[in-house]
């Protein structure tokens, strides 16, 4: 592959502003057997919530990028159309200076721009092209970086993988490491954004690796059992916690677990976390500046089943998951969480072309009586009463109540039990229930932009760098034993 930079701008005008798209499909790991892969999120959000942006529809067919501004008051939406309208794959990431990197594919060439307002116009500042030799090398743009400033690629070849710096750069985009085998994935660990997790595939095995960008080098990082499927899907820097997806306490079969970065404690594999065979778990947003205390976490979860999807929600001391309807015109896959507890979830229908539905969870008091949530009234200005054997996921799912007379009721999966049910389908503790979900409210608007960079976040607290680097150790776990509400492997 080779690199080549085209510093020179050009400009676009403006249309119709659309809707968000989420059609693309990407393979990631799930929970259960199921091999449906879950699409990516509908809008890519800066690490420090800032900005959003994605791919719009105007009209049928004509795509364009959109760059979303969540740190204000209110959300609003800025258009950022070029001459053509864009291909429904192409990708786009926000930076924190309110710029947005466009990822274009032509023949076999990765065209890299930068995205700006230019009054009724877009600028646009060409940054380079990599050309892949191989056709059958992929590449796809990485979650935003730490500090909002860079943004990197992922060039997946037959034998190998490519990290690409392809935004920040001096001389357009830039080739920083290259790691034998084949990587997906892509979870940051620090807050600097050196240090990289991917998920290798080796000898039929797939391990989690650390890839440190400053110097080239690639760690282990998480290994459970010799002869698991191992992976990182998340990770948070200030509390440390990692939700991680293994085959190890159920081979066949995976599960979403959590551990503690650069912790000697087991993984744990909450049984509140597994779903039936035909539904997917993934998180998506964990609660950030919880420092040193990663069991009080909250984490957001995209749960996708044959009915659509929704949000669940849970936190490593809580033996449940809440569930609730996702908003109407939710980004699928696209949210995050406020260092108060409070989860924003961005949203575009008809009516509000950007809108951000704003929901608070009070976990320490958690009753014992399910609150249904109140008749009439959308997701966005309703209270959700949500929780596990209540209203809020969809009829049908093993956890969410039916309604007798509607399509999908029945009397005996959905039902609760004498001791109640658990979150899709688990038994739970006598006298436990889930707590309800407090909406916030919504907001949408659409105005003229305005750039504002953002501070970027302060250092890795408890460990940083050295404690990041090195492989969780949770090597060659017994297997056998299994406990109460969860299985803790290690």
């Amino acid at each position: 592959m080779t690199a080549c930079a085209s510093p020179s701008p050009t400009t676009g005008h403006g249309n119709e502003a659309g809707q968000g798209h989420d059609d693309s499909e990407e393979g990631a790991p799930g929970d259960g057997k199921q091999k449906r892969s879950a699409s990516p999120p509908g809008c890519v959000i800066t690490a420090d919530g800032s900005y959003g942006a994605r791919l719009a529809l105007a009209g049928d067919d004509s795509w364009f990028p959109e760059r979303w501004t969540l740190d204000g008051p209110e959300p609003y939406a800025v258009p950022l159309p070029a001459n053509q309208p864009e291909e429904p794959g192409t990708e786009v990431l926000p930076l924190t200076d309110g710029r947005v990197l466009i990822h274009r594919l032509a023949a076999e060439r990765h065209l890299f721009s930068l995205l700006y307002p230019t009054g009724p116009g877009t600028g646009e500042l060409l940054l380079g092209a990599v050309e892949c030799g191989d056709p059958t090398t992929e590449l796809r743009l990485l979650p935003p970086s730490p500090c909002g400033e860079w943004a990197y690629a992922l060039a997946v070849g037959r034998s190998s993988t490519t990290v690409w710096l392809v935004a920040g750069g001096a001389f357009g985009p830039e080739r920083v490491a290259e790691v034998p085998g084949r990587c997906s994935g892509g979870v940051w660990l620090d807050g600097t954004g050196r240090l990289l997790a991917l998920d290798r595939e080796s000898d039929g095995r797939t391990k989690t690796v650390v890839v440190d960008l400053e110097q080239g080098d690639v760690s282990p990082f998480l290994q459970i059992a010799d002869d698991s499927n191992d992976r990182l899907l998340l990770a948070d820097p200030d509390s440390g916690l990692l939700l991680i997806s293994s085959d190890a306490p159920s081979p066949g079969h995976d599960r979403l677990g959590w551990g503690v970065l650069g912790s000697t404690l087991p993984v744990r594999f909450p049984e509140c976390l597994r779903v039936p065979d035909d539904h997917r778990m993934t998180p998506f947003a964990i609660q950030p500046g919880q420092i040193l205390t990663p069991e009080s976490c909250a984490v957001a979860l995209r749960v996708d089943g044959v009915r659509g999807s929704w949000v669940g929600l849970w936190r490593p001391a809580s033996r449940q998951v809440h569930h609730l309807p996702a908003p109407e015109g939710w980004l699928t896959g696209a949210g995050l969480w406020t260092r108060d507890g409070v989860l924003q979830l961005p949203y575009a229908t008809k009516m509000v072309r950007c809108g951000v539905a704003r929901f608070g969870v009070p976990w320490g008091d958690e009753p014992d009586i399910c609150e249904p949530p109140p008749q009439g009234g959308s997701a966005h200005e309703g209270a959700v009463g949500v929780a596990p054997a209540c209203e809020g996921a969809p009829p049908g799912v093993r956890g969410a109540t039916d309604t007798p007379g509607t399509p999908g009721a029945s009397g005996g999966v959905g039902a609760p039990g004498a001791s109640g049910v658990g979150a899709l389908g688990e038994p739970a503790a006598p006298g436990e229930s889930g707590g309800a979900v407090e909406p916030i409210g919504a907001v949408g608007a659409a105005s003229p932009s305005a750039l504002s960079p953002t501070p970027e976040p302060e250092d890795v607290a408890a460990g940083g760098l050295a404690v990041a680097a090195r492989p969780v150790p949770l090597q060659q776990a017994p297997l056998e034993g299994r406990v109460s509400e969860e299985v803790t492997v290690g």
